[in-house]
């Protein structure tokens, strides 16, 4: 097992919950490390099992099939967003702006800090089943609700001027989930600059006029 406790101590996903085992750790690690990078179906449960330094049964005793490990990486990191997105906001200061930086803050650098996670989000839907597809658009529509209700809130209120508030919010979603594609912890920008350079780029999306 050592080698399987040093790729899931180096590699900590958002599929991961603290009351999770520890071999359901490294499972959950090396599924989404193989998948990310091998596809789904170019992904076998022994391809997982290999890289995590256990066998294809152990496996099995925490997880009922591949689709199973697809469904908790995906569904998983959809909540853990959408919550980390609510404590943001209950955080923030009141006023419009300072919310809508707030949220921007959560979802890029939780973008910006799982990358391979969001490009199985983004390439993998196609390999759902319909319950489990349900369940992970839905996690996306109540964090695309978060962004509505704030620039919503702004707009009347007077310190967001975008005349298409929905249209607005959309792109700022999209703008910052786009964030886990090219991002990179050794790059030129460090990950609070892209943060600040998103937050600068929302504000101007929803047309913040300050008071």
């Amino acid at each position: 097992m050592g080698n399987a406790d040093v790729r899931a101590g180096a590699f900590a996903t958002a599929a991961i919950r603290d009351g999770d085992d520890p071999t359901a750790k490294i499972i959950l690690s090396a599924a989404v490390q193989m998948i990310a990078a091998r596809g789904y179906h170019g992904t076998s449960i022994r391809h997982i099992a290999t890289f995590a330094g256990i066998s294809p049964g152990s496996i099995y005793n925490h997880f009922g099939s591949k689709h199973e490990l697809l469904v908790t990486i995906l569904v998983r990191g959809g909540s853990a967003l959408v919550e980390a997105t609510e404590r943001a906001l209950l955080d923030a200061p009141a006023h419009p702006a300072a919310r809508l930086d707030a949220i921007v803050r959560t979802h890029v650098g939780i973008h910006a800090q799982n990358p391979m996670e969001s490009y199985i989000g983004n390439s993998e839907l196609r390999s759902l089943d319909a319950v489990a597809l349900e369940r992970v658009i839905a996690n996306r529509d109540a964090q695309q609700r978060i962004f509505d209700r704030v620039i919503d809130d702004g707009v009347r209120r007077g310190v967001f001027t975008t005349p298409n508030p929905v249209a607005a919010s959309r792109f700022v979603v999209t703008a910052c989930t786009a964030v886990a594609m090219w991002f990179r912890p050794d790059g030129p920008a460090s990950e609070a600059d892209v943060i600040a350079r998103y937050q600068a780029v929302a504000r101007d999306a929803v047309g913040h006029r300050p008071l």
